[in-house]
């Protein structure tokens, strides 16, 4: 028997629930050190403070203008760079060696360098997320550009493309499911670069949702850090949902194959 959609979707919450459950039922048995591990209740009420107060807002917005913004810059850049690679062999030969030996460093080799040269604040965090997204792009429409076939190159040829025409009208749409899922890939990595920017780049008086948790592990307030973990969590998985979505929409025109 074939479960519709809708109870493929419940039958994921059972794991949380059975989670919760747990989680509070050990805690109120007293089996383990609750301020260490902290009752549900507890952390429902400074999330109740923490969301009435307004700072919830603030640190979130924050985090999705860095978010958002490093996605941006690092997803254009890829996307020229994959483009140049994949339509000139001059232009691999030229970058592309300088190219996989510098995404071979580690990403958070970068934070040091990028704390000298622009300090601890936004653009620091921005550039650490561009970076991040830049590498996945530039490979994904890499390999899109390079799978375009001699045929339809020659199809521009029959209609005479200019270059422009030809980048726009064949290279980018015959690549567009390898980019739109190179961006996907980028933008879980974003994500992650955000959060690890505010841990590791921290600012003085800066907001986010990472500097909800540094400050609750700097008071040794628990129920803050699980909430903080929490809305890290959340925030992530309804990215990653929205740019599912979207890549399902933008590949709409493609049909069932």
């Amino acid at each position: 028997m074939r479960l519709n959609p809708a109870s493929r979707d419940w039958r994921g919450l059972v794991l949380p629930a059975v989670f919760l459950t747990v989680w509070a039922l050990v805690t109120q048995a007293g089996w383990v050190d609750t301020r260490l591990i902290v009752p549900p209740e507890k952390v429902l009420a400074v999330a109740w403070d923490y969301v009435a107060g307004g700072t919830f807002l603030k640190a979130l917005a924050a985090s999705l203008w860095r978010d958002g913004a490093g996605f941006v810059t690092g997803a254009a850049a890829g996307i020229l760079l994959g483009s140049l690679l994949g339509v000139s062999r001059w232009a691999e030969r030229l970058l592309g060696p300088t190219f996989h030996a510098v995404r071979q460093i580690s990403l958070f080799a970068w934070i040091p360098l990028l704390s000298i040269w622009l300090g601890y604040n936004d653009t620091s965090r921005i550039v650490f997320v561009a970076v991040s997204v830049f590498y996945p792009v530039t490979l994904a429409t890499f390999d899109g550009v390079r799978s375009i076939t001699r045929a339809q190159l020659e199809v521009a040829q029959v209609y005479a493309f200019t270059g422009a025409q030809r980048f726009t009208r064949l290279i980018l749409p015959a690549a567009s499911p390898q980019i739109i899922a190179g961006l996907n890939l980028g933008l879980v990595y974003a994500w992650l670069a955000t959060i690890g920017a505010e841990f590791l780049l921290p600012a003085y008086g800066e907001v986010g949702l990472g500097d909800t948790v540094i400050r609750g592990r700097a008071a040794f307030n628990v129920e803050l850090v699980v909430f903080g973990m929490v809305l890290i969590g959340t925030v992530g998985a309804l990215l990653n949902q929205l740019a599912t979505r979207l890549e399902a929409r933008a590949l709409r025109w493609r049909g069932d194959r």
